[in-house]
């Protein structure tokens, strides 16, 4: 492995936290960087003592001079970029949603630029891709993200400055506990508890274990393509009824529920793309991935580390 540390943005989310966790479990020399000094999730992930003595910088990616200076310093080979707000907290607030995803974004890039970074990995979502009957997102979250491909775009066009987008869908697992699609992981976590739950919208998911959506990022990390890339991350299609179904047959006396609210969201993506950009890492199965939710929430809650 390379000397350069990989530097992780968004460290504190369910994202950022087991790529975190994996890359430590494989060896790998990682910095992680968030607003604040919050570790609950990485202690879902890995080793409280280990997440613990991590290497951690907070930052406020708004900060330009603040994250210039510390991507200067760290001179990582590689960052993967996940810091935003989600949708319920754009919706909120738009302008912080923009300050943070938008200009942050911007931000990031800047400093990739000035460091000399091999490349940047940054989350989009399948919220930028067009809506039912809409040419484009249906919800703010959405736009900030298509606009983030689009810099990306004009950071290799105008700088050289290589990136991968990857658009996740609905992850899930141990930290998934904000956003909108983050239903389905509370509804693991109730069974897991024995308490009943609710999924809050009737609708049809491309769902994706945190483990697979981890290593994914991990893989576009390690690549060594040149140019701007944006590309979807498959799963396992499967409707919310389904995936209660699923839940309950799991917990002998579970009882997952679903809302009569529909919504609907773009389905269908696969990442036969990126999987050809960067090469495989493995998938997990929809049956697989919701056991191995409910068992680790089962060994976190004996700890005291989640509670529903």
């Amino acid at each position: 492995m390379e000397e350069e540390p990989l530097l992780v943005t968004g460290a504190a989310g369910c994202i950022g936290a087991w790529i975190v966790a994996r890359l430590r479990r494989a060896g790998r020399e990682v910095v992680a960087l968030d607003l604040s000094d919050d570790r609950r999730r990485l202690c879902l992930a890995m080793d409280e003592d280990a997440a613990r003595a991590l290497p951690w910088e907070e930052v406020d990616i708004t900060d330009t001079t603040a994250l210039g200076d510390v991507v200067m310093r760290l001179r990582p080979r590689v960052i993967i970029h996940l810091a935003a707000l989600q949708i319920p907290f754009c919706a909120a607030d738009p302008v912080a949603g923009a300050t943070v995803n938008v200009a942050g974004h911007v931000a990031l890039f800047e400093a990739a630029r000035n460091a000399g970074v091999r490349h940047v990995v940054y989350a989009s979502s399948v919220a930028s891709l067009p809506a039912a009957e809409r040419p484009g997102p249906n919800t703010l979250y959405g736009v900030y993200k298509r606009a983030n491909e689009g810099v990306a775009a004009i950071y290799w066009e105008d700088w050289q400055v290589a990136s991968i987008g990857v658009r996740p869908h609905t992850v899930y697992g141990p930290g998934r506990d904000q956003g909108m699609t983050s239903s389905p992981t509370k509804a693991m976590l109730a069974a897991a508890r024995g308490q009943p739950y609710c999924i809050a919208y009737d609708t049809t998911m491309m769902m994706q274990h945190v483990h697979e959506v981890a290593d994914a990022f991990i893989a576009c990390a390690d690549s060594t393509v040149s140019g701007h890339h944006v590309c979807n991350l498959g799963g396992v299609k499967a409707s919310t009824p389904e995936i209660a179904a699923i839940i309950n047959r799991s917990v002998p006396g579970a009882r997952v529920t679903v809302a009569d609210t529909r919504i609907d969201l773009p389905v269908d993506q696969d990442d036969s793309a990126l999987r050809a950009l960067v090469g495989g890492w493995p998938a997990v199965s929809l049956e697989d991935g919701i056991h191995h939710t409910i068992s680790a929430f089962r060994d976190l809650a004996s700890r005291g580390l989640v509670a529903p």
